[in-house]
This record gives structure tokens, sequence and C-alpha cells, in this order.
């Protein structure tokens, strides 16, 4: 799978490349800053995208936009945006962007299993978003909750659809069954009173949902 990675921290950019490599990953480039970024990805074509949030000059979204660039000119690339902070509008704006992206704190870089594993699944499509944003949000859920309707095991499920889990993920985590999981999935969308769409689709509105449900 061919990656450019986007990191004006020279340590922690060749310490990120140097890892992917090892686990089977194409770096095809590295960039310091927003727009070596965008001339990389229009340049190379690749799968996926790294990037920090925050880049050169002014170190405030530098990063973000150049992932909505990215999203414009090549809707199929992957693109994971990490943070060293939980920024809950930017990743917001960025999962509603569609599939195949997600939002990590780069604290769990040094998780390598996990890491490679995120890589992967937004590499195929998946929607991924970090553990602590997910908690974040739940903590501070609005009093008209939407997902009122839903019961407990569904929002357990639901909140793994969240970090981006498959349904065989999921499964594994609660200590279920694959079916009884698609059964709980199922209910949701029905529950959430979601548009009859694609199922991916709707799995991505119901995510949606939870997360603005704060």
């Amino acid at each position: 799978m061919r990656v450019v990675i986007a990191e004006d921290d020279v340590l922690l950019r060749e310490g990120l490349a140097s890892l992917l490599e090892r686990t089977g990953f194409q770096v095809v480039g590295q960039a310091g800053d927003a727009a070596r970024l965008l001339e990389l990805v229009r340049e190379t074509a690749p799968e996926l995208v790294v990037v920090d949030i925050r880049m050169p000059p002014t170190q405030t979204n530098e990063g973000l936009e150049a992932a909505r660039e990215i999203r414009r000119e090549q809707p199929g690339t992957g693109i994971l945006v990490l943070s060293a902070h939980i920024e809950v509008e930017h990743a917001m704006e960025l999962l509603a962007s569609g599939q195949g992206v997600g939002y990590l704190l780069k604290s769990r870089v040094t998780e390598v299993a996990e890491f490679i594993d995120t890589l992967e699944r937004i590499a195929r499509g998946g929607s991924v978003v970090d553990p602590a944003l997910v908690q974040e949000l739940v903590a501070a859920r609005k009093r008209n909750d939407p997902l009122a309707v839903v019961s407990a095991r569904e929002r357990d499920v639901l909140t793994l659809m969240a970090e981006g889990r498959s349904n065989a993920g999921i499964a594994r985590r609660l200590w279920i069954s694959e079916g009884t999981v698609e059964k709980h999935v199922r209910s949701i969308l029905t529950k959430l009173s979601l548009p009859e769409t694609d199922d991916s689709h709707r799995r991505v509105l119901a995510v949606l949902t939870f997360l603005e449900s704060r």
C-alpha cells in the first residue's frame, strides 16, 4: 500500500515512515508542510495519506485544509489525520466528509498493532474515530438525546461502530456472535429512522448521529 506522510516534526515523521516500511507499507513521499503534501499526493496518487492536523506556517489547521483538498481531488484516497489533542469540531468535519477517513490522537501511534490496523481499515474504506473522542462525546451528550430509543447493548455496539470496528470486531470485543451484532445494527438503523440507502452509508449516518449526540 502506497502512503504519503505529512508531519513537520522530523523525528516523528521519520519514525512513522520507518514503522510503516517495516510493516509492509510503501512510503512514497514525506512532507513537512501542507503545500508539499498536496504536491506529493498529486505526483504519486497514494492509497493512503497520514497528516498532522497542525502544520506550518501557522500551526493551526493546515493539515485539515489539505485533507479537504485531497478529498475533493482524489476521493478514493484514505486519509488519517493525527492530532496532539482532541479537537471535536475538526474531527466531526473530517468524519462528515465520507468513508475512508480517520481521526487519531498521536499518543495512539505507540500502540503499533492498533495503529497499523487503523491504517488498514481506513484504506479499505472504513471510518475510524479515536476512542478518547468517542468517550468525550458520550460524556457530553445533550439532554435531547436522539439515541434515547436505543438499548444499552445497542449503544455499546454503536460506540464500537464509531471507532470503526467491523461486525466481526464488535463481536469479538463484546463476546457475542457476529449474527447478534448484525441484528443489533439492523435494529439501530431502524430505530434511528435513517433513510433507505445502502447499508454502508446508513452505517456512517448512524455513527454521525452518535457523534453529534453530545
